[in-house]
């Protein structure tokens, strides 16, 4: 059993950042895939980013080029560096692991509260 606790949301300005974390406890998650997903008021889950046990990484095209994930495995954590936010990512954003990454299932094994993040003037 994986628990799942995200941090570092907050309220940032347009074209700011914020690093979001992903921390287990349960299990390692060298063994996961992590993935990112979020949701905005009166819309559908989606994933945004995942990176596989082999490290190998995914993104929404929405956020490629401004979002990275990246591993700690000295902290048990994932992470996502969100650069140059803009307002359409005002949304709560969970993570999730599971044997293999998908963006476009929300089904997976183990999944946190979520954290949230509003970016507005």
């Amino acid at each position: 059993q994986v628990q799942l606790v995200e941090s570092g949301g907050g309220l940032v300005q347009p074209g700011g950042s914020l690093r979001l974390s992903c921390a287990a406890s349960g299990s390692t998650l060298d063994y996961y895939a992590v993935g990112w997903f979020r949701q905005a008021p009166g819309k559908e889950r989606e994933g945004v980013s995942c990176i596989t046990s082999g490290d190998y990484t995914f993104y929404a095209d929405s956020v490629k080029g401004r979002f990275t994930i990246s591993r700690d495995n000295a902290k048990n954590t994932v992470n996502l560096q969100m650069n140059s936010l803009k307002p359409e990512d005002t949304a709560i954003y969970y993570c999730a692991a599971d044997h293999f990454c998908s963006l476009a299932t929300t089904r997976r094994d183990y999944w946190g509260q979520g954290t949230q993040v509003t970016v507005s003037s």
